[in-house]
């Protein structure tokens, strides 16, 4: 994904198995990153987590020993989003492949599949790999079904954001026979 959005012309900043600490540091920074941008793109891989309508994307090392532990273990996205609105872009675009099996026993019986639809401020667009309330396959390669249909489709010339992800449905439908379906 690195490759191809620096190939589509964004500066990309990356985080890697980050810890609480890292993602939380690399949302703040890419928050002052936009500052001076027209577009801002947020793209995450890796767990998530839906409780109370709330979505959260888990650091590597968080201990979620009880539900209650999210709120100071997870990173809520409403955070990412917060920073993107303040840096006043005309455009942003948050893509989340996390619509992951709940990876945590402790939350089988208070969270739901998948995650929830999330409001975003005007001018922003949600990529889900998934429907709401769904999870995601992970694929068998280096990168999720989502993913690599994103990154395969987003260096077509002349490609509109509506047609890209119209694009990464039909092949995701494809490549997981019906049971994954991007939204």
């Amino acid at each position: 994904m690195e490759t191809a959005l620096k190939d589509a012309g964004f500066e990309v900043r990356v985080a890697t198995n980050a810890s609480y600490r890292d993602l939380r540091k690399a949302i703040i920074d890419f928050g002052q990153d936009l500052r001076d941008a027209d577009v801002g793109l947020f793209y995450f891989a890796g767990h998530g987590v839906q409780r109370s309508n709330a979505n959260f994307i888990i650091p590597v090392d968080a201990e979620l020993k009880d539900p209650d532990y999210l709120q100071i273990e997870g990173v809520n996205i409403n955070q990412v989003l917060l920073r993107m609105h303040a840096a006043k872009t005309k455009l942003n675009i948050v893509i989340l492949d996390a619509c992951r099996n709940n990876p945590f026993p402790a939350f089988t019986r208070s969270s739901s599949r998948g995650l929830a639809v999330t409001q975003a401020p005007h001018g922003t667009y949600i990529a889900y790999a998934t429907r709401p309330g769904d999870v995601a396959e992970d694929g068998r390669g280096r990168n999720s079904p989502f993913t690599l249909s994103i990154a395969n489709n987003m260096s077509r010339p002349g490609t509109s954001l509506e047609k890209l992800f119209k694009l990464v449905r039909a092949d995701v439908r494809s490549m997981t026979n019906g049971k994954q379906i991007p939204w």
